[in-house]
């Protein structure tokens, strides 16, 4: 896909996001950036995300390697969320929002998560910042953390993988650092 970056919109731990426009329609999107080199979290997002297809997932758009300013990037190409994030709406509402439009979202922020699980998938992350908001209401976004969990590991509840997420909102026993399954995205909610 032929596309310009545009402003940007937001930056995680090791990403920049902007604000995209395909050149050749008025396809707006936003697109993860990092440095190639850096890239392995966004490549594995990516393949995750890739995956998906959910109205209560941000949807994929497609990756592209691209070379700025002498600076080899990987880009993660994904639908554009007009409102930002759950957290800036509550920043922008004063702290305050609807007790309706709460549960609006949570309805729909548990339909993503349902249907991640279903899919084998653990977010691994779930909080206000990794959740966008727009006309279509809540998704669930930033896969950076996330994983696949097989058959075994949904029994066991256990894994050897290691444990990814923001410590404030990780469940008591992945700060343990006992297991990540899918108990923990409920406790991330």
């Amino acid at each position: 896909m032929d596309w310009t970056r545009g402003h940007p919109i937001g930056h995680g731990s090791s990403a920049a996001v902007s604000v995209a426009k395909a050149r050749c329609s008025d396809d707006v999107f936003a697109v993860k950036s990092v440095e190639l080199s850096q890239s392995q979290l966004l490549q594995k997002e990516q393949t995750i995300l890739s995956e998906l297809s959910s109205p209560f997932i941000v949807s994929y758009k497609g990756y592209d390697v691209t070379r700025e300013n002498n600076t080899v990037m990987f880009n993660l190409m994904m639908e554009y969320m007009s409102d930002g994030t759950l957290t800036d709406e509550i920043r922008k509402q004063g702290g305050q929002i609807n007790e309706s439009l709460i549960g609006y979202y949570t309805k729909q922020i548990l339909q993503g998560v349902e249907y991640l699980h279903s899919r084998g998938v653990v977010h691994c992350d779930i909080k206000g910042h990794n959740i966008l908001s727009g006309k279509t209401g809540a998704k669930i976004a930033d896969f950076g953390c996330a994983r696949r969990v097989d058959q075994a590991e949904r029994d066991a509840a256990a894994s050897a993988q290691p444990i990814g997420g923001t410590p404030m909102f990780m469940a008591p026993e992945v700060a343990r650092g006992e297991e990540q399954g899918f108990a923990a995205d409920i406790w991330g909610l």
